[in-house]
């Protein structure tokens, strides 16, 4: 009998990926953007594909919709500002620090009960308060506190242990692995852990494309879960919840009513109402190019109005600036391998 153990799952290499933006500066490419992206229709259908959407990576908090899903149907019973707040990585606000507290006090429970890390407001306003408060690092003010606050509530609607809700083996867990498998298409391959504590699920950019394009389709088919109906809705009323005023997963809800997710290490799903979805994973990590890739090819299937486009990409996409009065130096393209796409 061999002894080998199983090969890890396939991850994409540079080799393998595709280039999806370029930066310029005085015409010249001073940086490029290598990773993956796909684009599926509302039945799942892959419609367009860069690189290896079919390889495996960690969607991180991109998944955030999905486990919220599993946690109303495990039984939280949570108000819908919650419910998108659970979906976000949000920038810990004073007003994100509340909706979590108020999910843990109807529940009496306190900010001792979250497994995920302390941190301080992430923005420098919001700092500034927290500061002048007397106020220190508080894991309400840590990104995923809504997702761990609406955890525990499912916990204690289930009656499991709250000290163990971030354990794989816990029976929210397995619940949220459900989820993905019914509506991803596909079985997580690989459980890791998460920045805030909870598993971090491995699938391929095309199950998480799937998965968040079937949840966003709930908005327009009249038999779909009403759980998936309520998120979605959650986070296009609440999108400040979800990140935070000004921005880009907010910017996107908020001027074009797309389900948008970014996830850690450049992950981004944005997905239209009828299920469409894009989804994009840079190689290196960085987000710089994933709203410019998704919404455009987005926009190329007619799921988003050209001038909208145009008027929310001038908000998402920071210019390349040089002196004092910040001239325009450069910028930030699509690659030919995706425009050969469009």
């Amino acid at each position: 009998m061999s002894t080998d153990a199983a090969p890890a799952p396939h991850t994409a290499t540079a080799a393998e990926s595709a280039e999806l933006a370029v930066v310029t500066r005085a015409g010249l490419a001073e940086s490029r953007h290598v990773g993956s992206a796909v684009l599926v229709g509302p039945e799942g259908e892959v419609l367009k594909r860069l690189g290896a959407p079919e390889s495996i990576m960690f969607p991180r908090s991109s998944l955030k919709p999905l486990q919220a899903l599993a946690s109303l149907r495990a039984g939280a019973l949570v108000s819908p500002e919650a419910v998108a707040l659970a979906c976000g990585s949000h920038v810990g606000s004073q007003r994100h620090q509340d909706v979590a507290a108020s999910v843990l006090a109807k529940e009496r429970l306190d900010e001792s009960h979250l497994k995920c890390p302390v941190a301080y407001p992430a923005r420098s306003a919001d700092l500034e308060a927290h500061i002048r408060a007397d106020k220190i690092e508080t894991a309400l003010a840590y990104n995923c506190s809504g997702k761990h606050a609406v955890f525990l509530a499912a916990t204690r609607t289930q009656g499991s242990r709250l000290a163990t809700y971030t354990d794989p083996d816990h029976p929210l867990q397995l619940m949220v692995n459900e989820v993905y498998a019914e509506y991803c298409g596909e079985a997580p391959t690989t459980l890791g852990v998460d920045g805030c504590g909870a598993p971090a699920a491995a699938m391929s950019l095309t199950g998480l494309a799937r998965g968040i394009g079937r949840l966003s389709s709930a908005l327009t088919q009249r038999d779909a879960e009403v759980h998936a109906f309520t998120v979605a809705q959650a986070m296009l009323d609440y999108p400040w919840a979800v990140r935070g005023v000004g921005e880009p997963d907010t910017v996107v809800m908020e001027q074009l009513g797309l389900i948008t997710k970014s996830g850690a290490e450049g992950v981004l799903v944005v997905a239209a109402p009828d299920g469409t979805t894009a989804a994009v994973k840079t190689l290196d990590g960085s987000s710089r190019p994933n709203h410019l890739v998704a919404l455009s090819l987005l926009a190329a299937a007619g799921k988003v109005d050209l001038d909208d486009l145009e008027r929310t990409l001038k908000i998402l996409v920071n210019p390349i600036t040089g002196g004092a009065d910040k001239r325009p130096a450069g910028g930030l393209r699509l690659s030919e391998s995706v425009t050969a796409q469009l």
